[in-house]
């Protein structure tokens, strides 16, 4: 099965501009392809995945992959898809953002070897532009009736679009112009929502270069679930490809949490396994789901892609760990990781087990604190406590730094020291 056939059976491809054309040029040569992310934070989620893991398929046959970090365009903002204008970013903030990014689209792409990926910031062409040569060399080329024909144009008429974000499309059509003269790119790859800023792109190169210019667009569908939730999101907010936002436990604990509906789905788009793998794990959730094989490997896959191998058998032993109880077994970092969204609680150094109880707010009185602990139903670091008097010992702190009482089947209270 050939590359774009590859795409079609992942789900992967939402709309091309010329399917035959794209088809012929990428089987009888190597090309080199962009896509681009616009700095707005200073860390990428998993929303941004998938246009640059398919940049990657594209590596693994062998063509160039080009990644863009909007040094420029983050200053603009994109239209598309909002309802009204963006907060305008300083320079600073965006430098920053971009410095961030680029670490994390480090950890996808092979830079070394005869296709190694390249890296590239539009502020390097267009930072540098003066006004007069953008409106004569560039804006002379773009209609205003066909940029009003785009959709993220149109749909911002009747609530208002500023002449900043009115030219976003055309900056980014400049990208694709400057990537098409200097790296003889030939192909941008983006999201369903990018699709005019891409053909854009396609228009200012036929104008520019000549009417028999070969570049292509390609279009990525938006991810979905099943149950018609947003994509992506959790209760504490976005999925964040930087540790330090979102831990690799958690990352981990996002992709293996993947309904039954969704997960074959999944794998198809954000992992590289053969489609025989696939098919099997397929099979696995059809007639053993409660294994949970499919979701394991894609928790495995991903978490092992964006964090790396130690990372990731960090977060299967803190997973492990909060499944059987076991939780003296892990170090104060998994301890910091695992137990990120519990209630905490900062110790005055209480001693007496039914004390603290009180004073976290794990149990409402001292009466009932004792009968929590009688009962059995109090924990101290996985071990059962049945003492009332018990008095914390300093080897219940977890390397000085986290003591773990959990009340109950599941209600955790981390207590920092």
């Amino acid at each position: 099965m050939d590359l774009l056939q590859d795409l079609a059976w992942r789900g992967i491809i939402y709309q091309q501009t010329d399917e035959e054309g794209l088809n012929d040029t990428v089987s009888k040569e190597k090309i080199s392809l962009y896509c681009g992310v616009d700095p707005t934070a200073d860390s990428m989620h998993i929303g941004h995945l998938l246009p640059f893991l398919t940049l990657r398929r594209f590596q693994q046959h062998g063509h160039r992959p080009i990644v863009l970090v909007g040094g420029a365009t983050g200053l603009i903002g994109d239209p598309s898809g909002k309802s009204e204008e963006r907060k305008l970013l300083t320079l600073e903030t965006v430098q920053n953002n971009v410095n961030g990014i680029k670490k994390q689209l480090q950890s996808i792409f092979e830079f070394e070897g005869e296709n190694g990926a390249i890296m590239v910031n539009n502020y390097d062409w267009a930072g540098s532009m003066d006004v007069v040569t953008f409106l004569r060399d560039i804006g002379k080329h773009i209609g205003v009736n066909y940029m009003l024909a785009k959709d993220t144009i149109a749909s911002r008429l009747e609530t208002g679009i500023s002449f900043t974000e009115f030219t976003y499309t055309i900056l980014q059509a400049m990208d694709f112009l400057h990537l098409y003269q200097n790296h003889n790119c030939k192909l941008q790859i983006g999201g369903s929502d990018q699709w005019g800023n891409i053909t854009s792109g396609l228009e200012l190169i036929r104008k520019i270069e000549s009417e028999g210019s070969k570049a292509y667009g390609l279009t990525i569908p938006l991810v979905t679930k099943a149950d018609g939730t947003k994509f992506g999101k959790t209760e504490s907010g976005a999925v964040w490809l930087d540790p330090e936002k979102t831990t690799p436990y958690e990352f981990y604990q996002f992709w293996i949490n993947t309904a039954d509906a969704d997960v074959v789905k999944y794998l198809k788009i954000f992992t590289f396994l053969p489609h025989e793998e696939i098919e099997q794990l397929e099979k696995a959730v059809q007639e053993e789901p409660h294994l949970r094989k499919a979701q394991k490997v894609l928790a495995e896959e991903l978490t092992r892609l964006i964090h790396g191998d130690t990372a990731l058998e960090q977060a299967i032993k803190i997973s492990q760990a909060l499944f059987s109880g076991d939780v003296r077994s892990l170090t104060a970092a998994e301890i910091a990781q695992g137990f990120k969204d519990v209630p905490a609680y900062e110790s005055a150094n209480e001693e007496n087990l039914v004390d603290l109880l009180v004073a976290a707010k794990i149990s409402p009185s001292k009466r009932q604190a004792r009968e929590d602990i009688s009962n059995g139903a109090v924990t101290v670091n996985g071990e059962k406590i049945t003492d009332t008097a018990y008095a914390l010992q300093e080897t219940d702190r977890i390397e000085g730094q986290f003591t773990i009482i959990r009340r109950g089947k599941k209600k955790y209270t981390l207590i920092n020291y």
